[in-house]
């Protein structure tokens, strides 16, 4: 959860970095979500894992500082996932930024409201509110996708239940009760989200 959230975080600050007027701001966030897009979850949980931090220590040797940084799996496995997600997400928000109708902004800066206060309290709301059933397939994905962290050594269930399998040899078992688990997980979320979807379609 704690990865979801610091996507959405990550997913509202470049959805509204790529809407401003600033092009190189846009433009490197632009490019940042298609070197993410482009590249593959497990690929960037190794790069945060194992390369950052070489990268890091030798840079900070060059300047005279011996360091060995060394981050906690489970930390890179959180901003792997935050990174990931969010700029997915950000484009889920970016789209549905321009959906609102443009009568609202107007309407806001009539009213004597900022560009700012117009952007958080009558465009990102019902943007937000408009993007939760897509939030919620997102929220499926990263729960069955955290098995990609048992590859960065993170002891999560998948880790878990090969360590458990090579030690008592029920193999069957072990992955069947694995899969379950995802299942049990992951079913109440999808029809969790399909019931918001279905009372966000009625409100409107």
């Amino acid at each position: 959860m704690a990865g979801f959230t610091l996507a959405l975080v990550v997913a509202l600050v470049i959805a509204i970095g790529r809407l401003s007027k600033n092009r190189l701001l846009s433009g490197f966030l632009g490019i940042t979500i298609e070197l993410v897009r482009g590249t593959p979850l497990l690929v960037q949980l190794f790069y945060i894992y194992f390369v950052i931090p070489i990268l890091l220590n030798g840079l900070l040797s060059i300047f005279g500082f011996q360091a060995n940084i060394k981050p906690e799996a489970a930390t890179c496995g959180i901003i792997g996932f935050a990174l990931n997600y969010g700029c997915y997400m950000s484009e889920v928000i970016r789209s549905a930024i321009l959906a609102i109708d443009p009568g609202q902004r107007e309407a806001g800066l009539a009213l004597g409201f900022s560009e700012r206060k117009v952007l958080f309290h009558f465009i990102i709301p019902p943007a937000l509110r408009n993007s939760i059933p897509v939030f919620g397939n997102y929220l499926v994905m990263l729960i069955k996708d955290t098995s990609l962290l048992a590859m960065i050594s993170v002891q999560e269930l998948l880790l878990r239940t090969k360590t458990y399998a090579s030690q008592t040899f029920l193999t069957v078992e072990a992955y069947t009760i694995l899969a379950l688990v995802y299942l049990l997980l992951s079913i109440p979320l999808s029809q969790l989200s399909k019931i918001v979807e279905r009372r966000l379609k009625r409100s409107r």
